[in-house]
């Protein structure tokens, strides 16, 4: 079953459960694409912040997944080029909240009162986060610092 399939079957469920909570059809969706930028937000948060819990013993930078969008594998070589490990990496310096204020502002084009409503902080605090983030991917600092004896300890085994 497609998304969208998957979307369309569910819609009804996910108007109820809207209507019931809000009390009224009218709060419907103004922006819908900031409101579905907001959910995935809000979720991709939610599963950083878990992921970081689940990585306290993992050793070794982290990078995302790369993800399969179409079937052709020529199309995985295309992708492949199109996506710049150092950007990866330099998102690795920032913490959550700056990393998701960093991709919506800069990849995204949201406007900082658009995601101060997608990560609950007001606008200027969001500009703030936003020019830190920037000055982190900017000067691409280590995220953590690792002792010395670790690192070797990692090696040898």
């Amino acid at each position: 079953m497609s998304a969208e399939e998957t979307f369309v079957e569910y819609r009804p469920l996910l108007f109820t459960i809207a209507y019931e909570i809000l009390g009224s059809a009218a709060g419907a969706v103004a922006n819908p694409r900031a409101y579905l930028a907001q959910v995935v937000t809000r979720q991709s948060l939610n599963q950083l912040r878990v992921a970081r819990r689940r990585r306290e013993d993992y050793v070794g930078a982290w990078l995302p997944e790369p993800i399969r969008t179409e079937p052709d594998a020529g199309d995985d070589a295309v992708l492949a080029e199109s996506v710049s490990v150092a950007m990866l990496l330099g998102l690795e310096t920032l913490s959550p909240r700056e990393r998701a204020v960093f991709v919506l502002g800069e990849v995204f084009g949201f406007s900082h009162p658009g995601i101060a409503a997608m990560v609950g902080k007001s606008g200027t605090n969001v500009r703030q986060i936003a020019h830190r983030a920037r000055e982190h991917v900017h000067a691409r600092r280590k995220r953590f610092q690792s002792e010395p004896g670790t690192s070797q300890a990692v090696i040898g085994r």
